[in-house]
């Protein structure tokens, strides 16, 4: 995937369509995963392809959700009933029919995407809700999906050997929003990669422990 002008300038806010984007292209690279691959393991992660997936989609209607009450508590989530697969997988409130296939999870994927983005369009930039890396506005979300949708896609990319370079602009806006202390100078892709400790950075060690922060910024 080559890197894209479609997302505009890295100076400019996170938006809904910017999340939009992210997911309209980790669909078309998955749509070409082999069909064999979504038992095996999503890159360095602990859980399969399928999980990861799932999982995303499940992080994309999180925030989502987060966002619809007149009044998002602030200092929990709202309370939909989280469940596992296994004891030591991803905690979801939404799973994906395996009879459907990886058609179908795609389009679970989809569909969590699209209401996100519904959310962070309409939702008043006043709201703020909670998430474990700081109480959030809509353009928090907004980065946070961004920020899961392209790591995860480079943990479901290694799995499927798939090739997987997500737009500059997006990469920099999410550093800028949920990274403002991550080293400048380097690639955006790279720098990402590093802040969420899935890469070595030239002069700085892969990070062993790694914290987004979703706060608004003045």
């Amino acid at each position: 995937m080559s890197r894209s002008s479609e997302a505009g300038s890295a100076s400019s806010p996170v938006t809904a369509d910017d999340v939009g984007l992210a997911v309209r292209l980790a669909v078309g690279i998955l749509r070409d995963a082999p069909a064999e691959a979504w038992g095996g393991k999503a890159g360095s992660l602990e859980g399969d392809c399928w999980e990861t997936v799932e999982h995303l989609a499940n992080d994309l209607l999180y925030y989502a959700v987060q966002l619809g009450p007149q009044f998002p508590p602030l200092d929990t989530h709202v309370p939909f009933a989280l469940n596992r697969k296994r004891p030591d997988g991803p905690a979801v409130f939404v799973f994906a029919e395996r009879d459907a296939g990886p058609a179908g999870l795609l389009q679970v994927l989809e569909a969590c995407g699209a209401l996100l983005v519904a959310m962070v369009r309409t939702a008043p930039p006043q709201v703020r809700a909670h998430h474990a890396a700081g109480v959030s506005d809509p353009e928090g979300f907004a980065a946070l999906a961004l920020q899961e949708t392209l790591v995860h896609m480079h943990d479901l990319a290694e799995g499927f050997g798939l090739a997987w370079t997500p737009p500059e602009a997006l990469c920099s806006r999410v550093l800028g929003r949920l990274f403002p202390e991550a080293p400048g100078g380097a690639d955006p892709w790279l720098t990402l990669l590093w802040a969420t400790g899935r890469a070595e950075l030239p002069g700085h060690p892969r990070l062993t422990a790694w914290r987004s922060d979703s706060t608004p910024q003045s």
